[in-house]
């Protein structure tokens, strides 16, 4: 009989069992036995110490079966009280949640209404906006024409004077 024995990572290793226990062929081997007059007393011995060596692995099995199975439920109680822990705590976001979804859908409602306010004002604020900038280039074109006129009229001053001058100079020198 073979024996593997597996680790899931729990700490509690499991023996799985490749071959069911051989009581059929122990019985099959004591009844012949027990038929055969033949066999001597050291060979009644033999069977007899084979038999309580086998017996004794398959208690120790037995044993170990017991243990693993009492690991095993451990490990079942222990997921089973934390899966109940998790399922409160989930209970408990939950509730929280509620209030906070609640909370956000009517922040979120506000913001709508506030942008649907502001959607016109926006349009009308940039229709202000191109208004104004169409007089402040009518305004600056205005006034470039104004200050293109004095520049001129600086100019003609400045000529004028000089004119004055010269002609203040050809009389002073007729003179």
């Amino acid at each position: 009989m073979t024996q593997s024995q597996t680790n899931g990572g729990d700490g509690a290793g499991a023996i799985a069992m490749a071959e069911p226990p051989l009581n059929n062929e122990i019985i099959m081997f004591n009844r012949s036995l027990s038929t055969s007059s033949c066999l001597s007393k050291e060979d009644e011995e033999m069977t007899r110490t084979a038999l309580s060596a086998f017996r004794a692995k398959e208690s120790e099995i037995e044993k170990r079966k017991l243990e693993v199975r009492e690991r095993v439920q451990a490990q079942l109680g222990r997921v089973e009280e934390e899966t109940r822990r998790l399922a409160t705590i989930r209970e408990e976001l939950e509730s929280l949640a509620d209030p906070m979804r609640k909370e956000v859908l009517i922040i979120r409602k506000k913001i709508d209404s506030v942008y649907k306010e502001l959607k016109p004002l926006s349009y009308s604020v940039q229709k202000k906006q191109r208004e104004y900038k169409e007089a402040v280039d009518a305004f600056n074109e205005k006034n470039l024409e104004k200050i293109q006129l004095i520049t001129k009229l600086t100019d003609l001053a400045g000529e004028s004077e000089n004119l004055r001058l010269k002609k203040l100079e050809d009389l002073s020198k007729s003179i």
